[in-house]
């Protein structure tokens, strides 16, 4: 069954093991709130929380405290450091960012000797659900790679091949952006998107890829047909939009939210563990529907939701 909403992503993972988040500066409300929603719904069993315990305690969720591990970390490195501790030892299995500043947290994610990185890429995805399109459709990078290479962009489609199998997706359906839909030399969005392509249809079925498009043949089947894109099976139906940069990805993200009237999540892939890294901006519903992709994440590691 392809998932289409969150509301359907909730309903699917009803009878799965509940989670066991480890936040990194849990003296944050949103994200307690979001933990106490989510143990309220089964999402999650309990929690590991690092950061400035008195403030954890003055913030915590009564019916959230019985349920958690306080380790108190005295500065935002030390509070990263201890929540990816946890997952290493096996106490937890998914990170989430509380206070903490990105810049400590991804450190901490990406340390050679202490850290959580399974890939080379770490990349995000922001995974949308809005009226205008009938289908939860995904960017990617929006968050982490600047400028992606066609080595970086292989690896971030490969870490978003769980993520959409956790919601059905079978194959996933990716549409690589360029200004054009020729292809131009001295436009490396135009050169990687005809290479991924081209290796994606010599591979297996797990991605089919398609491009370079514009961002309208990518979602509008009448802007593909007008274009000459009708018989593509990617064009007018991508799951997943590939950004040649990390501006055009994070501008499009917003202009869903601020126009396209759309409910958002974000997940880091790359690691040993869903990573979940939300902007100052974010409430609760988008941290909790980030725990709700992570355990789509396990799901389609493990064969399906």
């Amino acid at each position: 069954m392809v998932i289409r909403s969150f509301a359907a992503l909730a309903a699917a993972l009803k009878a799965s093991p509940p989670l066991c988040p480890a936040v990194a500066g849990a003296d944050d409300a949103a994200t307690l709130e979001a933990l106490a929603e989510a143990l309220a719904q089964g999402l999650i069993r309990g929690a590991i929380l690092a950061g400035d315990a008195d403030r954890i305690a003055a913030l915590l969720p009564p019916a959230l405290a019985p349920h958690v591990s306080l380790h108190p970390a005295a500065t935002a490195a030390e509070a990263a450091a201890g929540a990816v501790a946890a997952i290493r030892a096996g106490a937890a299995d998914v990170l989430v960012k509380g206070s903490v500043d990105s810049a400590a947290y991804l450190r901490a994610v990406v340390a050679r000797e202490t850290g959580l990185r399974a890939s080379d890429v770490l990349s995000n995805v922001t995974l949308a659900e809005m009226p205008s399109v009938p289908r939860l459709i995904g960017a990617t990078d929006n968050g982490i790679v600047v400028l992606p290479t066609l080595a970086q962009k292989r690896a971030i489609l490969a870490n978003a091949v769980p993520l959409f199998r956790g919601l059905g997706v079978q194959p996933l359906r990716v549409a690589a952006i360029a200004a054009s839909e020729k292809l131009h030399p001295g436009q490396p969005a135009t050169t990687d998107a005809a290479a991924l392509r081209d290796e994606a249809a010599a591979g297996d079925s797990t991605l089919l890829v398609d491009g370079p498009f514009g961002y309208d043949v990518a979602l509008s089947p009448a802007a593909a047909a007008k274009k000459g894109f009708a018989a593509s099976p990617v064009a007018g139906q991508a799951d997943l939009i590939l950004f040649p940069s990390i501006e055009a990805g994070n501008a499009t993200v917003k202009a869903w939210k601020l126009h396209g009237q759309a409910r958002t999540a974000s997940i880091v892939l790359g690691a040993r563990v869903p990573v979940l890294l939300n902007s100052r901006a974010d409430g609760a519903e988008q941290r909790r529907l980030g725990l709700l992709l992570a355990a789509a994440v396990r799901a389609g590691q493990e064969g399906g939701a």
